[in-house]
């Protein structure tokens, strides 16, 4: 039972998953326990994450352990139709396809929904708010599940707060093992593989403005400053703000920054990051891109609004004349650029994030019934699970660490000198 672009594609998609798996051995080991014991054993396991070949081979790490998998994607525009008819090929139940329309991509999803999940692993919250929202009689199946990303975690935590949360979700997302390095050097990198890639343009001496220096906006700038690019940062928080000075980078308001920005970047997780007045404040040519989970930063219906006429400039690139005389290009309709114009985060990194998903999703099974009974829905990832993937990593890199002696245990344990 599945709902793909094109099945015959499959052999495509298969490549793409062997190549990732090649490079994960996290998640190999993990393939490996999971199909001996078999945690997920005659559970349903509802995914809503970008459907590429990193994610198509967690979900079938999860397979492997039993679970009957239910997947959709999380953007329109980051399916992979090859990867999707590869899972589908192999059995899974897949409803997403690239390109899919708003009413396409919710049908999806509620088609996901429908199996009557027992375990949610979701990337932005659209499964956990359409089973809230649409078809709360299904929530009494919900034993948990575990949400990928910091918009999501923003979404939860709100709904927690109102008391509106009816079943537990671990946050993915703020483990050490997450964000410290698939925010930071994942997002960094796969940003500008989409930029570089779509554009073909040079970024050593241009102006580039990050819009955020939260973990993600950390590793655009970094990134962008090794490219050679002049880095301004916009920010709310004054702490984020002096980091990005101390950093070495300028600071200052999106309204000043607009005037002098080749590249724009959105990482906030927020809406209307770069609206009207930037948009007319921007020279001609500048180049607006988002790396936030929802297409809502860049503030495109504002632009298409004031636009006197829009272009496709370059495959995935438009262009939109203002009655100023300038044109500001968009890349991938200001979706996650990483994804929407490129491959996203390398395996490597996706490897300890998807590591850190699979082992939270095999916590929830085995501690449902003592979560639920939490007066609070929202769940940290146990620091053991943090632990025990960088220690995997380590160890697969061919590192190892000094440990404590009991001596030490003793001295860093007491509170006598």
């Amino acid at each position: 039972m599945s709902e793909v672009r094109d099945e015959t594609l499959w052999e495509s998609g298969e490549r793409k998953i062997e190549w990732v798996k090649r490079n994960m051995p996290l998640l190999n080991g993990i393939e490996k326990e999971f199909a001996a014991e078999k945690p997920f054993a005659g559970k349903k396991v509802a995914l809503s994450v970008h459907l590429e070949a990193k994610t198509a081979y967690l979900c079938k790490v999860l397979a492997a352990g039993g679970a009957e998998m239910f997947v959709t994607g999380s953007n329109p525009l980051s399916t992979q139709d090859d990867v999707a008819a590869a899972l589908a090929h192999d059995g899974l139940n897949v409803f997403a396809w690239h390109g899919a329309t708003d009413e396409e991509y919710h049908a999806h999803i509620a088609k996901v929904i429908e199996a009557a999940p027992n375990i949610i692993i979701d990337d932005g919250g659209d499964l956990v708010n359409l089973i809230h929202n649409e078809r709360p009689d299904l929530i009494t199946n919900v034993l948990g599940g575990c949400e990928e990303t910091t918009t999501g975690i923003i979404r939860l935590l709100a709904m927690d707060k109102a008391k509106a949360l009816k079943f537990p979700m671990v946050l993915v997302n703020d483990a050490d093992c997450k964000h410290l390095f698939d925010n930071r050097y994942g997002t960094g990198q796969s940003v500008w593989d989409g930029i570089n890639r779509t554009t073909n343009l040079i970024v050593a001496g241009k102006q580039v403005v990050v819009a955020g220096y939260g973990w993600c906006g950390k590793g655009v700038a970094m990134r962008a400053k090794g490219l050679g690019a002049e880095v301004v940062v916009t920010e709310i928080d004054p702490i984020k703000a002096m980091e990005a000075v101390m950093d070495g980078f300028k600071v200052m308001p999106m309204r000043e920054a607009a005037k002098i920005g080749d590249f724009f970047v959105t990482v906030t997780g927020c809406a209307d990051v770069i609206g009207e007045e930037a948009f007319n404040n921007m020279k001609d040519g500048a180049i607006c891109c988002n790396a936030g989970h929802f297409d809502v930063e860049v503030n495109m219906a504002k632009l298409r609004e004031i636009a006197v006429d829009s272009y496709q400039a370059r495959n995935n690139i438009m262009g939109y004349k203002l009655k100023n005389g300038n044109t500001i290009f968009v890349i991938a309709e200001g979706r996650l650029v990483n994804l929407a114009a490129g491959d996203g985060h390398p395996a490597e990194i996706m490897d300890m994030s998807f590591a850190i998903q699979a082992l939270s999703a095999e916590y929830i099974a085995k501690n449902a019934d003592k979560l639920k009974a939490r007066e609070q829905m929202t769940v940290n990832v146990p620091k053991e699970i943090d632990r025990k993937v960088a220690e995997r990593k380590l160890a697969a890199w061919g590192f190892e660490i000094d440990k404590l002696t009991p001596e030490q245990e003793k001295y860093l344990g007491s509170w006598e000198v």
